[in-house]
């Protein structure tokens, strides 16, 4: 506890901008997932009055349902065009100023579905939605380097663990924000959907008296200085000279090497298992089960008698549980290392999916068998944000060097994407078929998923990159003379190598 509090008042810089990072970044997006479940009623019935007010006859219920699975879905389009196109504008023209765009776009987004009501235009509802898919998109990945980039070595666990705390943190406050007593109502709603623009504006009006990332000062930009000073105001005035050093080990490994595009990265040898790693962790998170958890909390508390008005608030318990174990994460994550949270965190969750689709079963031929399934589900939702939700964020930014990160966040940024347009599309017609075994599905991805993080994941902290490099370079290079550097053509000009034999 004490040694929290010296870091906190030797760091207050960066913890003051982990703050406004994360309330405009993945804040926003647990935010917007939670309350648009909220608004599902008010939106179809606002769409069918401004369809009678302008033909004369209420939507038919096919092109109703249709309409409104494209508003939910067109957000995803949204995200994955914006995630598109972070890495370009985050080389050209840096993280800091990308993300004050972001606000902007977002703003503009809030505005004009707020006003979708008044002006009797559910249209208006849908291009705010795809707006709100583009700020995001391009808004994730730029959050999750920036975080990564400004933490010293000592606490980059626990900095980039914070984006996962923002992100449930923002699933509770929608959770709370939908309750009908508050914004969910049949009045208030238009408020709900742009209330996402006060998390932008607060960004946007606080972010400008921080300093952009030091690695990118430092190895794009060549500015040393602005470097330092980046460091002191985030980091205080202490001594930060092994930081800066390891700063320009990295910068001497991209020496005539220039910031790799999404197809070279793709074909460079040196960072396979890399990208292997970001995918499996990206897809697991998008098959972990947490959204079907989320989904089954109703019919589990609905099979106990409790009643819907009661449900509505119980199941918060899972959301601010979610809370609670994210902030735990970020407490523990330095101790336990990375690899344990995972491996351990996903086989624990496998197991748990196992209990839980047993008792799903059997909760018609026990009155308390439905109290054993709430209870294994908040324990399900404790286990993921103590465990894989911070850990996932802090390996996919620590386990890639800084002249390949934004192309390889793009890759990340657009499985995910991806991921949430097929989970969104197939998992009610899984459900349909089969019910609670649906679990079983999550459970073999799960510990498919451990097995590989637990082999082939190298332990990252409180190591630098290019000692992470160098621990990747073994599995990249089996047998094989390994290049400290990558050695294609086209972008490098000298390389330096040794061998190996595993």
């Amino acid at each position: 506890m004490t040694s929290f509090l010296s870091d906190l008042v030797q760091y207050q810089g960066l913890f003051q901008m982990l703050i406004i990072l994360g309330i405009g970044g993945t804040f926003q997006i647990g935010f917007q997932i939670s309350t648009i479940t909220y608004m599902s009623q008010h939106v179809k019935a606002f769409i069918n009055e401004t369809w009678l007010e302008r033909y004369g006859y209420p939507i038919h219920e096919d092109n109703l349902l249709f309409l409104w699975s494209i508003t939910v879905s067109i957000y995803g389009i949204g995200g994955l065009l914006g995630s598109s196109g972070t890495r370009y504008l985050m080389v050209k023209y840096g993280k800091k100023k990308c993300l004050l765009c972001t606000n902007v776009l977002m703003i503009t987004a809030a505005s004009i579905m707020g006003c979708s009501k008044i002006a009797q235009s559910f249209e208006m509802i849908l291009i705010g939605r795809f707006l709100c898919g583009v700020s995001v998109g391009l808004c994730i990945p730029l959050h999750h380097q920036y975080v990564g980039e400004i933490s010293p070595k000592k606490l980059r666990g626990f900095v980039n663990s914070t984006s996962s705390f923002f992100w449930s943190l923002g699933k509770a406050i929608g959770q709370i924000s939908g309750q009908r007593e508050l914004l969910g109502s049949q009045y208030l709603w238009p408020m709900l959907l742009a209330s996402c623009g006060f998390p932008a504006l607060v960004q946007l009006v606080t972010l400008p008296f921080f300093p952009e990332s030091p690695a990118y000062l430092l190895m794009h930009k060549g500015d040393q200085e602005g470097c330092k000073k980046a460091i002191r105001q985030l980091w205080g005035e202490g001594h930060h000279q092994a930081e800066i050093d390891d700063f320009m080990k990295e910068k001497a490994t991209m020496k005539n090497t220039k910031i790799l595009s999404v197809l070279e990265l793709m074909k460079e040898p040196a960072f396979r298992w890399q990208l292997y790693m970001i995918a499996v962790l990206t897809a697991t998170v998008q098959l972990c089960g947490i959204n079907a958890i989320y989904f089954y909390t109703f019919e589990v508390l609905q099979a106990a008698g409790f009643d819907e008005r009661m449900i509505s608030y119980m199941t918060l318990s899972v959301g601010l549980s979610e809370v609670v174990a994210t902030a735990v994460c970020s407490s523990i994550i330095e101790r336990l290392g990375r690899k344990a949270l995972l491996s351990g965190g996903y086989f624990i969750m496998g197991s748990l999916l196992a209990a839980i689709t047993v008792t799903l079963s059997l909760q018609d031929w026990y009155f308390w068998m439905p109290y054993c399934s709430l209870c294994l589900i908040i324990l399900f939702a404790v286990v993921f944000g103590v465990g894989p939700a911070g850990a996932t964020v802090s390996v996919r930014v620590e386990i890639v060097k800084f002249s390949c990160r934004p192309s390889a966040f793009v890759i990340g940024a657009i499985l995910n994407w991806l991921g949430v347009f097929v989970i969104g599309t197939t998992f009610p017609f899984i459900v349909e078929k089969l019910k609670h075994f649906c679990f079983l599905i999550f459970m073999v991805v799960i510990f498919t998923s451990g097995i590989i993080i637990h082999l082939f994941l190298p332990e990252t902290k409180g190591k630098s990159i290019v000692e992470i490099t160098e621990e990747f370079s073994k599995l990249n290079f089996r047998k094989k003379c390994i290049p400290t550097t990558p050695t294609t053509p086209n972008h490098v000009t000298e390389d330096y190598t040794f061998c190996t034999r595993l």
